[in-house]
């Protein structure tokens, strides 16, 4: 189950207590007054004008010009903050009704309207559990979007996919997941919620300005990278271009994995005096001084495979097999008790955990992982081990946890109230009893969850015969989705269209990179600017120039991201520090 970096820690919290500048003139509303009357109308002009007829709108206003943009206590937020351009912010719901557990449910959808409209549509794509109805600026760091969409003249949408983490959280049923027991809740998660709004919201575009939008976008991370491949897999039509973050495209998979992940990395724990392990003390397992090592090794083995040590394995398909075992074995201890090497027990673990999941017979459940730099970095960390200080469950336990058994189960069951009781539930997990449990039909889910959630589908006919095209970025060292996975998808894609995938797909690995950004990687980059250049002009994007942040060793160093099955390779006599030194190549 992954989160965006806005929602992360706001997971753990709960359980623990573009763009391109305009093409062309811009779309005028009016301005001052002219702008309120315009936003205050709209309720009343939309009545029979919905596409789906249960719609309504809870709030229409006008946001003046200068207004600083309103982030949750956990949003991720861009730096610096811009203030807002005027628009008309509309809050709509469809779709109220009662679930067959009792809760009111309901879609809701922000919809914010620049002032000056550039003809331009962008869906911003949720994340996590989703059950917030989202910002609507259009800020998407995870998708390339690292300024609000609404200030360059995007109409924007965001929505809470049916459910209200507000009204709809049980803490007897999983806290947030609890919508996972209502049948049409799960599969408004899933993707039923995205056409209705999608309808809607251009819809009321086409109210206000007097004509459709010319080009619609969707950009998506995590949750929302999922949402990006349903709408282009279920709801091909929709947009012209999209842009799928570290999408989970197989989220039910995933959550196994975490589970997997969580018993591994609990044999490195010593059993207190009643037998039982502590949550916290995972965080615990792995010293600074292990991952430092672990990467150094990594480093030495496959680093230069690229034809430059600079931190960076950018082939990292190739950091398998002898020399990488060669470089572990240099940093294991040769004997217990000894400084400066990482325990044998905390190698083989980390193996066990990027091997991936194993059911019945050691089938695999979920793709392998890939050995990566950016392993050991505190977003991997969060994930896989939480953190010492603050102290903060590991994110495989607070969230993996809760949605497999709430969210991705056709027989949902809560699996404690705190932390410590859902990590002791994923310890007693059996997977060659149950490892298919996200397969199984149980009224009233006569979906299997698999079936439901994943968008790992290669057919994908419909969306390339509608001309429209797609960019993937994806962290190698993502700690939630594995990288393996989504080029996997993508090796049966271009088999299904005899080698011509790239023709409207391009998956583009990040080395280092963790979920949506951070890590030791060159995270900054593009994406959703391509996209739309790819589509209005035309221009296939053969690679991405991206930076790489404050956080990293070389803040300022740009390299190529190159699609998918390409790296970048050093030109062997240009500036080490530049991208134009570096050519994308095969493998």
């Amino acid at each position: 189950m992954g989160l965006q970096p806005r929602t992360m820690m706001l997971a753990a919290s709960a359980t623990l207590a573009l763009l391109t500048p305009a093409a062309g003139a811009a779309t005028t509303t009016g301005s001052g007054g002219d702008l309120a009357a315009h936003c205050a109308a709209l309720a009343q002009q939309m009545q029979g004008h919905w596409p789906d007829p249960s719609t309504r709108v809870q709030k229409a206003e006008s946001v003046p010009e200068g207004t600083l943009p309103v982030f949750g206590p956990f949003d991720a937020k861009p730096d610096p903050v811009q203030p807002l351009k005027a628009h008309c912010l509309i809050d709509a719901v469809m779709a109220e009704r009662k679930g067959v557990d009792g809760q009111s449910y309901a879609i809701r959808f922000r919809v914010r309207l620049p002032e000056s409209w550039n003809g331009r549509f962008l869906f911003q794509g949720g994340g996590g559990t989703n059950g917030d109805i989202g910002n609507g600026l259009g800020f998407v760091p995870g998708a390339g979007l690292t300024e609000p969409a609404i200030n360059q003249g995007y109409a924007v949408v965001s929505q809470d996919s049916g459910h209200d983490n507000d009204t709809n959280t049980d803490p007897a049923r999983g806290g947030q997941v609890a919508f996972g027991w209502d049948p049409e809740a799960r599969r408004n998660y899933a993707y039923a919620s995205l056409k209705p709004v999608a309808d809607g919201a251009k819809a009321l575009v086409a109210r206000f300005y007097g004509k459709p939008a010319d080009r619609s976008y969707f950009a998506g991370c995590s949750k929302g990278g999922q949402e990006g491949l349903m709408f282009a897999q279920r709801f091909p039509d929709t947009f012209d271009g999209i842009v799928a973050g570290a999408p989970g495209m197989s989220l039910p998979r995933a959550a196994l994995a975490q589970n997997w992940d969580v018993q591994v990395f609990s044999h490195l724990l010593t059993p207190d005096g009643d037998g039982k392990r502590s949550v916290f003390d995972l965080a615990k397992t792995f010293t600074a001084q292990d991952f430092s090592l672990i990467r150094k090794a990594v480093l030495d083995a496959c680093d230069a495979d690229d034809g430059l040590a600079d931190g960076i394995v950018a082939h990292y398909g190739t950091c398998t097999g002898a020399r990488l075992e060669k470089a572990l074995a240099q940093v294991q201890c040769q004997q217990d008790g000894a400084d400066a090497c990482v325990e044998s027990a905390k190698i083989k673990a980390l193996r066990e955990s990027l091997a991936g999941p194993k059911g019945r017979d050691g089938t695999p459940l979920y793709a392998q992982w890939p050995w990566d730099a950016g392993i050991g970095s505190q977003d991997w960390s969060v994930w896989k081990l939480g953190l010492s200080q603050p102290p903060v469950p590991a994110l495989n336990v607070v969230v993996g946890g809760a949605a497999l058994h709430g969210i991705f189960s056709a027989t949902p069951r809560a699996l404690g109230a705190n932390p410590q009781e859902i990590f002791q539930q994923q310890l007693a997990f059996d997977f060659a009893k149950d490892g298919d449990l996200i397969y199984r039909t149980a009224p009233p889910f006569n979906t299997a969850p698999w079936d439901e959630m994943s968008a790992r589908s290669p057919d994908m006919d419909g969306f390339r015969r509608h001309g429209a095209k797609l960019i993937v970025p994806h962290g190698v060292s993502d700690p939630v989705f594995s990288v393996n996975d989504t080029t996997g998808w993508y090796r049966e894609l271009d088999a299904r269209y005899d080698g011509k995938a790239k023709d409207f797909v391009r998956v583009f690995p990040v080395p280092g990179m963790g979920h949506c950004g951070n890590g030791p990687a060159t995270d900054r980059f593009p994406a959703f600017q391509a996209m739309v250049a790819w589509v209005e002009q035309g221009t296939a994007p053969d690679r991405l120039v991206a930076t790489a942040g404050a956080q990293t060793p070389w803040p300022g160093r740009t390299r190529p991201l190159c699609p998918y099955p390409t790296y970048a390779r050093y030109d062997g006599t240009g500036n080490k520090e530049a991208a134009e030194s570096f050519q994308c190549t095969g493998r």
